[in-house]
């Protein structure tokens, strides 16, 4: 909502300054279609020299999730947590029965009741794997917490590429509209012959290039970049609750404690209270 109310404003306020001060739109519509076509094919087509098959094909949905926000809600957050508490609970009552849960998780009564965590896979691999590692007795709580650490950098940087590639086209753009700028300024030196009306028109063409390489830059593709990065942030952060959880677990500190510190881990906007979180754990306690 808010990025749509950005992009508004943004062209309201440049145009709409532009024209109460006295400008004409004509020079800009004219020329807008060429200098667009030249400014945002280069880019395009730089974009796609620049970039493997996979950031292509994240780019789409990439932009998506940069409108839409963060995945991970306040409430998914308290889930996640109440799932890890059942899993470490079995996991040290009855190593046994946990086998059913980390080996077919889509099968998991547990992983079910928690729908939109069992959807993500990486959710699941994560705390399937290191508690998997844990009943074949791979359990030095520092190794486990620099491969989880090592893991979850690792996807950091697969969702950070679709950010980068943006960022470097923001960077790109001014230097494209200097290009199409350059190009409308060779079209008018070979038109010096014409009235200085027609001279006018034409320079502003070409000034239009140098204009919409800087305005596309640092009004939409920057934002954009940036936006995404910090949706990738936040949610990246919802890995790092999982595998605090999972650490202090690996430390044999009570459980109630580990979902503790993973309550403490997770960001303060979407953070459950203590009480909330105490409520929802004294809930499952009452349904098992």
């Amino acid at each position: 909502m808010f990025g749509i109310i950005g992009i508004v404003l943004t062209m309201v306020m440049v145009f709409g300054g532009y024209i109460l001060a006295g400008g004409k739109m004509g020079v800009i519509t004219h020329a807008l279609p060429f200098e667009m076509m030249m400014i945002m094919g280069a880019a395009i087509g730089a974009y796609l020299l620049s970039n493997d098959s996979h950031t292509l094909k994240a780019t789409i949905g990439g932009l998506i999730r940069a409108f839409k926000g963060p995945k991970w809600t306040a409430q998914d957050h308290q889930d996640v947590l109440c799932l890890m508490f059942q899993l470490l609970k079995i996991a040290r009552e009855n190593p046994v029965a946990l086998e059913q849960h980390i080996e077919t998780p889509d099968e998991s009564p547990i992983f079910g009741a928690y729908p939109r965590l069992q959807a993500d896979h990486y959710v699941v691999s994560l705390i399937a794997d290191t508690l998997r590692s844990t009943s074949l007795n791979y359990d030095d709580p520092y190794q486990v917490e620099d491969i989880l650490t090592r893991r979850i950098a690792t996807l950091r940087e697969e969702e950070m590429h679709v950010p980068h590639a943006l960022q470097n086209m923001a960077d790109a753009l001014p230097a494209l509209g200097i290009v199409a700028a350059v190009l409308g300024v060779i079209k008018t030196m070979s038109s010096i012959d014409q009235p200085p009306a027609v001279l006018g028109k034409m320079i502003g063409g070409a000034l239009v290039g140098t204009f919409l390489g800087v305005f596309l830059s640092y009004g939409f593709v920057a934002p954009l970049a940036t936006r995404l990065g910090g949706v990738v942030k936040q949610d990246m952060g919802f890995y790092d609750v999982i595998k605090s959880v999972l650490v202090a677990g690996l430390h044999q500190h009570a459980t109630p404690l580990c979902v503790e510190v993973g309550r403490q881990s997770v960001p303060e906007h979407v953070r459950p209270s203590f009480d909330t979180l105490e409520g929802a754990l004294r809930e499952l306690k009452k349904a098992a």
